[in-house]
């Protein structure tokens, strides 16, 4: 059938509205997807500005918060059927009558050895840390490693993050919670104070709060610090001495933790147990600690600086090796009675417990270096100085008889000895190879895998 003049022009006009049409719609498409992409950029700005407040005028991060975003682990980390599983799976116990334990501070020093002694024993284990940048977090990377080669799941997020910490309360019925995560260090309090109170203590809180109103209510052993017998002039430090003297900030929010921890007693019923820890030491330690930062120091040929006080007397520490440490937290959690309360309220009186764990004998801070020495065949470059005003204190020494009551805490390690199995492990980690003295029993092994 033969086409019109008319119709061909209709069929023509009727193809250019289409192809307007569509550029109109492409057009109206793309102005679309442009402020969307504007406005979801514009969100991303103001809640990266919440979470990352601007550098100190000093040109340094010291101002700056050391811990998760709170949108970024809650929203998006802790979400999906495969992490719920390795989170069960990781917290479950394997021997009958197992504890299920939150490890908060997992990847830090202590926090990774009672880990692995909780697992080694059959319970179940869930650790939680923020790897902040306080020290290395490298070495926190690797110590979380050594956690998962023994199937420890750990969770990044911090103290703080409410969403994240009622979720793992929902999805496990934790038996104990040990809680070892903390801002530490005395001297660092002078630089940036807040992350104290951040962590020691809006973080201590925040935890609390939400162990008071699960159901069960876990019980609660925590770390506290010698630190908090602050200007005590009694010695060996005894639980009943006067702790109401800091000398640090550090300290201070450890005191506010033992004076909450009360609180939270009296009020919800939560069973608490706080463990004074006097200077602990060995494989997989802080850097920030004398005994580590001497090794390397001493390896490398740098001057090291030995305190002593303005009387003239040696600076000594109750150094306390990590395996007795290990042995009293796991003692701690073996004793610690059920938290009496239910969904924030409290039902009868609970426990609630205070603890010095430490070594009974202290040893002055040049005996340390003279170990040091011996071990790793190199003279030191040794500078005696006085003690500044930084929050340090000149002396201490642990009495515990209380501890060895309750739970039958018996340090056995000696300085010597323990100082040897961390050289051990620091050159294994390093991958150094020290002028070894190979006398008496000062051996080292060859390096194992680095960063293992």
């Amino acid at each position: 059938m033969a086409t019109s003049p008319e119709t061909t022009k209709l069929e023509r006009y009727n193809s250019y509205l289409r192809r307007v049409n569509n550029t109109k719609l492409l057009a109206a498409s793309s102005k679309l997807l442009f402020r969307a992409t504007l406005l979801i950029a514009l969100v991303l700005v103001f809640v990266f500005t919440i979470n990352y407040p601007p550098i100190g005028g000093d040109g340094n991060f010291l101002n700056a918060p050391m811990h998760t975003p709170n949108f970024l682990s809650a929203a998006f980390y802790g979400s999906g059927a495969s992490w719920e599983k390795q989170v069960r799976h990781s917290s479950t116990p394997r021997r009958p009558n197992g504890f299920s334990v939150l490890v908060t501070g997992a990847a830090g020093f202590v926090g990774t050895h009672c880990s692995l002694a909780l697992k080694k024993r059959g319970d179940g284990v869930l650790g939680l840390d923020n790897f902040n940048s306080y020290y290395d977090p490298s070495l926190k990377r690797a110590r979380q490693k050594l956690l998962s080669r023994h199937q420890i799941f750990l969770v990044e997020a911090d103290l703080n993050d409410t969403p994240m910490l009622n979720k793992l309360f929902d999805i496990v019925p934790f038996t104990h919670v040990l809680h070892l995560a903390a801002q530490a260090g005395v001297r660092y309090a002078m630089q940036n104070p807040q992350s104290y109170v951040a962590s020691n203590i809006a973080g201590f809180v925040n935890l609390l709060e939400v162990a008071k109103a699960a159901n069960p209510q876990p019980a609660i052993v925590w770390a506290s610090s010698s630190s908090v017998y602050g200007l005590n002039k009694e010695n060996p430090f005894s639980e009943r001495d006067r702790t109401d003297q800091p000398a640090s900030l550090y300290a201070a929010t450890k005191k506010a933790g033992e004076e909450i921890a009360h609180t939270y007693n009296h009020i919800y019923g939560l069973s608490l147990t706080g463990l004074r820890f006097f200077t602990v030491y060995g494989p997989w330690g802080r850097p920030d600690m004398a005994y580590f930062f001497f090794t390397k120091d001493i390896l490398q040929g740098k001057e090291i600086s030995i305190y002593k006080t303005p009387e003239g007397k040696e600076v000594a520490r109750d150094f306390t090796y990590i395996d007795d440490v290990v042995k009293g937290c796991l003692g701690a959690l073996d004793t610690a009675q059920k938290s009496t309360g239910s969904g924030g309220q409290k039902h009868g009186p609970a426990q609630l417990r205070v603890y010095n764990l430490g070594n009974t004998s202290p040893v002055p801070v040049g005996r340390l270096v003279s170990i040091l020495e011996g071990l790793l065949g190199v003279k030191a470059n040794k500078r005696v100085i006085t003690m500044p005003r930084n929050g340090d204190v000149p002396y201490t020494h642990a009495n515990v008889t209380l501890a060895h009551k309750d739970f039958g805490y018996k340090p056995t390690t000696d300085l010597a000895a323990g100082l040897r199995k961390f050289v051990k492990w620091y050159v294994g980690y390093y991958g150094v190879q020290p002028r070894v003295k190979k006398e008496n029993d000062v051996e080292l092994p060859a390096p194992e895998s680095s960063h293992a």
